[in-house]
């Protein structure tokens, strides 16, 4: 295969000022000679299989892996954030109002301020972090975001009124926010291409797994001493204490540091991460990385758009709407009902164990998540993706005309049913959306895109979070299993799109 080189054309900068000009024996029909042209190189790997990659690059993998698996930090806290609330000490602990029943309630301004506030700092950590991450690093994000979530689940061991309550979720808002906006933007970097997008449906394994953790963590809890709700806050610390760990270790990302010009340090993570590869040329793959970079750049120096906002303009808006489309859309089939408020939702439904119905719908997205992840390169992401999505308005559907029919011994039984499908479709949708997170935007603009995109679906969910609590509250709307036909309706307009919008990325 011949080489190419760059011939400057004009000194100022312009997508069109470079050419790539084939040696001989190379054809303008050899995908080497396309990628250049296009701003690509080629690895020297790419016709590896799947499980051939995973082997040659194995560090680099188990790197990818570990950043994935501290999302389960991520998923344990919202857990138990999420389902502490239909815990009986918990409720006495912070309740402000006595129900129909005469015991201790808390009421739905103060659940949808707790939700709430959690989003909006969702929404703080996913559009301030990106700033930072892209001027000092992606491993100075990481303890960024690490602090504020020790400082999330020290307000929350520490509290004994919802106003300090408040703060905690506030705080661990953030942080989960601004890990959200960094873990898939890392993967995105450091991965190896051809396992890039089943590493990134890793995250969403690992996320579903934490929040199993906490629904096992509060089941099991609620048998021994149902008025235990301590406990299960203060076990969040040995999550935190494995996200340290892991990012004490791993490397920076190399195409953060070719974007900020730090050449050596660039080649030197990359060697680290590569450690092991066979007749790994370390220069040709800092070439193919900073080929990329420099095309984006003088792709947007061409058209105006070097800065942040030109996530808004153009083709990279475009890549944003589909960024966080198949995320937002999670909001508006149900997440808020069957995710944040599950639990609660199963007890105010009328369940005998809801802790225990939590349970079996997690794990029923942890299996579902492993299936994506060995199916998705043969099936395609955009298929996934869009079947998913349309399961969960199909479960609304169900359980919101099991709502208005009349209530007979198997009501309850199928419900369930519903909701196990339900959470069968979202785990589909969040595996494939977290990916498109990662994979849509270009690199320049990568961790912008990422912040924004999932910024964008927390503000639905401040939305969904503050209604959530007033549909399902026996003391206010009492919607019960009739709340699936707001969802059934106000996600119709979103699974379409699905269907007309979402590309497939695979290849």
């Amino acid at each position: 295969m011949g080489s190419t080189q760059k011939v400057p054309t004009e000194s100022m900068a312009s997508a069109q000022h470079e050419e790539t000009v084939a040696d001989e024996g190379f054809k303008k029909s050899d995908p080497t000679f396309d990628a250049a042209n296009k701003g690509q190189g080629i690895t020297g790997y790419e016709e590896l299989g799947i499980l051939e990659t995973i082997k040659t690059f194995k560090l680099c993998t188990l790197v990818c892996f570990a950043m994935a698996f501290s999302a389960a930090t991520d998923g344990y806290q919202i857990g138990i954030n999420a389902s502490i609330i239909a815990n009986a000490g918990f409720v006495t602990r912070f309740a402000t109002t006595v129900g129909k029943t005469g015991k201790p309630a808390l009421e739905s301004p103060i659940l949808s301020g707790w939700s709430s506030i959690m989003s909006c700092g969702q929404i703080v950590g996913m559009t301030t972090l990106p700033f930072l991450s892209s001027r000092y690093g992606r491993k100075i994000a990481m303890y960024t975001y690490w602090v504020i979530l020790v400082g999330s689940v020290l307000a929350e061991s520490l509290a004994r009124s919802w106003q300090v309550w408040m703060v905690g979720k506030l705080l661990a808002g953030i942080g989960v926010g601004c890990l959200q906006s960094t873990v898939p933007t890392y993967i995105s970097e450091v991965a190896p291409v051809r396992i890039r997008g089943g590493l990134l449906m890793c995250y969403s394994f690992w996320w579903s797994l934490g929040s199993f953790f906490a629904q096992v963590a509060l089941q099991h809890l609620s048998r021994a001493d149902p008025t235990d709700y301590l406990t299960p806050i203060y076990t969040q610390w040995a999550q935190i204490g494995l996200m340290l760990l892991i990012y004490v270790f791993v490397p920076e990302s190399p195409a953060w540091c070719v974007n900020a010009g730090k050449v050596d340090r660039a080649k030197k993570e990359l060697l680290r991460l590569n450690r092991g590869v066979p007749n790994y040329n370390l220069e040709r793959q800092y070439q193919v990385l900073a080929m990329a970079i420099e095309h984006e750049h003088a792709v947007a120096a061409e058209q105006r758009r070097e800065k942040w906002y030109g996530i808004f303009q153009g083709t990279n808006g475009l890549r944003t709407v589909i960024s966080c489309w198949t995320n937002l859309t999670q909001q508006l089939i149900g997440l808020s009902l069957f995710g944040t408020f599950g639990t609660y939702f199963f007890q105010q439904a009328g369940l005998a164990d809801p802790f225990k119905i939590k349970v079996i719908t997690t794990s029923i997205q942890i299996a579902t998540v492993l299936v994506i992840i060995m199916v998705a390169d043969r099936l395609g992401r955009r298929l996934l993706a869009c079947s998913g999505t349309t399961l969960c308005w199909v479960s609304c559907v169900g359980i919101g005309i099991i709502g208005v029919c009349p209530q007979v011994k198997a009501s309850t039984y199928i419900f369930i049913l519903f909701a196990c499908l339900w959470n069968c479709g979202l785990a589909t949708n969040g595996a494939t959306g977290w990916g498109y997170i990662g994979e849509i935007s270009s690199q320049r603009l990568r961790p912008y895109t990422a912040g924004f995109g999932a910024a964008v679906t927390c503000v639905a969910g401040v939305v969904m979070n503050v209604l959530v609590p007033y549909m399902t509250n026996t003391n206010k709307w009492n919607w019960g299993l009739k709340t699936g036909w707001f969802y059934a309706g106000a996600g119709l307009p979103f699974v379409v799109g699905m269907w007309m919008l979402i590309p497939e990325t695979v290849g």
